[in-house]
């Protein structure tokens, strides 16, 4: 029953929030609520909520803080190159962009936190999407499946997870699995290419040199015009209104609105990256690059608890930069939208995971799985674990899985001779999905930042990461890996 009762409430909560009838926030809230009523446990949603609430304040304290210190870090200027460099291989050409959106995510994934790569991506190409009319989506997509390939690096989380639970040399699982993971990054590079291709037919091409405009015609004839009134895009934005394309149908979903109203929320963006802001501070530049680059280093020697490393970070931010108090809390403020939206979905989550661990539902759901397996399949548990991997890093946290299921796979596998270690590394196959999991804190800080709805990044993305997915298994069958 309570396997059954699982099974509902995840599939209540995607359909409501992909229909939009709920909200993220509500329904993360209010379907674990009422399922836990149902399975006669509703006296103990206090205790579960709490104990949820527990397990994720670290993590919610965690990005409260970095969204400030990367907030800090956009501000006074520390990635302004970056972001010219982006935007001059990008040239306005939607391919480019949406490679280049892989291209920049799948960099900064080496520090090993989805929540900074999501924050420096998202704030490096919003105001590029935004000013060319791209799908919001596609960037969130592909970013998301990016980080997701990239985060199995061994500082990344659930490789530590898989050596710590199965008592094995992280080193001896990940680098055996190198060639199937780049074959995943490829594959995510290859999807990149084709949605911008697919972006480029709707939109055309705005070649920011000789400002003129390239787009493809019904015949897939390609045609120019000259693009009358149109600035380059860089760093300060452009003129409002966007760039005038032939080819320019509607916004497709999670694309931004037409540029030029009152507020607009493409000109907002756009202030981001303006080259006159007053929080410029070019003479702080290398000491803010310096305190980056020693904060991502600790981060990655694990030399202190993640939280504390961002709260001093943001606090030595935040004082060197802003002396003065008025300046700190108009810093504070100008980021509290987007700590708050964070932070009330993490709690929210916690909801969620506190109901469905504690009234027992995700152990019987993963039990009757592994009982389904035939056993016809035991010397393929390498196999099997990669295709679970899928579904369950999606549905669990990354720790109800490695250390929850893993091990029972692993019992499963050795069995039949099948080597702990090749389960740790099937096992690895499903993160491209599992970084788009509505039980993964740092998807809504990449949803929020973006200002695209949980619903729509959901109904795009699933089935590209899972296609993704399958690619490194594939892979790693083909390399005899697994």
């Amino acid at each position: 029953m309570l396997t059954i009762l699982g099974f509902v409430m995840i599939a209540t909560f995607l359909v409501l929030i992909m229909m939009k009838k709920m909200s993220p926030m509500a329904a993360l809230v209010l379907i674990p609520a009422l399922f836990c009523v149902l399975v006669g446990q509703g006296a103990h949603l206090g205790d579960y909520v709490l104990k949820g609430i527990g397990d994720l304040a670290p993590t919610a304290a965690m990005l409260m803080f970095a969204i400030i210190y990367f907030g800090v870090m956009i501000d006074v200027g520390l990635f302004d190159p970056v972001v010219r460099g982006i935007l001059k291989f990008c040239k306005a050409d939607p391919v480019r962009v949406v490679v280049g959106t892989a291209l920049l995510a799948a960099i900064v994934s080496l520090d090993g936190d989805g929540s900074t790569t999501f924050m420096i991506t998202v704030s490096a190409l919003y105001p590029l999407y935004k000013r060319l009319k791209m799908s919001l989506v596609v960037m969130t997509g592909v970013a998301a499946t990016a980080n997701g390939v990239m985060n199995t690096l061994p500082w990344g989380g659930p490789t530590a997870r898989a050596a710590t639970a199965l008592k094995l040399d992280a080193g001896d699982i990940f680098v055996p699995m190198i060639p199937a993971l780049a074959v995943g990054l490829v594959a995510v590079f290859a999807l990149a290419y084709v949605l911008g291709r697919r972006e480029r037919k709707r939109l055309g091409v705005l070649t920011l040199g000789d400002t003129r405009v390239v787009t493809e015609a019904a015949d897939e004839k390609e045609s120019e015009q000259v693009l009358v009134g149109a600035g380059a895009v860089g760093m300060g934005g452009a003129p409002a209104g966007g760039p005038r394309t032939s080819g320019g149908a509607g916004t497709g979903s999670g694309a931004a609105p037409s540029a030029g109203g009152p507020q607009d929320a493409g000109d907002a963006g756009l202030q981001t990256l303006d080259p006159h802001r007053a929080t410029l501070r070019p003479k702080l530049y290398w000491f803010n690059a310096a305190l980056t680059v020693a904060l991502l280093t600790l981060l990655i020697l694990q030399a202190l608890p993640i939280p504390v490393l961002f709260l001093l970070g943001a606090a030595l931010a935040l004082t060197v930069n802003f002396p003065h108090m008025k300046d700190q809390r108009a810093r504070v403020a100008a980021h509290a939208e987007n700590v708050l939206n964070v932070s009330g979905m993490v709690f929210a989550a916690a909801v969620f995971t506190g109901v469905l661990t504690g009234t027992g539902m995700v152990e019987h759901m993963a039990r009757w799985l592994v009982s389904g397996i035939p056993d016809a399949l035991g010397p393929h548990m390498g196999i099997v674990t990669g295709v679970l991997s899928i579904p369950l890093t999606y549905f669990m946290s990354n720790d109800g899985f490695y250390f929850g299921i893993v091990p029972i796979l692993a019992e499963a596998g050795a069995a039949h001779g099948v080597a702990p270690v090749e389960i740790a590394r099937a096992s690895l196959v499903g993160q491209a999905l599992h970084m788009s999991s509505p039980l993964v804190p740092a998807v809504y800080v990449l949803v929020g930042m973006a200002k695209v709805e949980f619903g729509d990044h959901t109904k795009f993305t699933v089935k590209w990461a899972a296609l993704t997915s399958l690619v490194v298994l594939g892979a790693g069958l083909l390399f005899g890996i697994l």
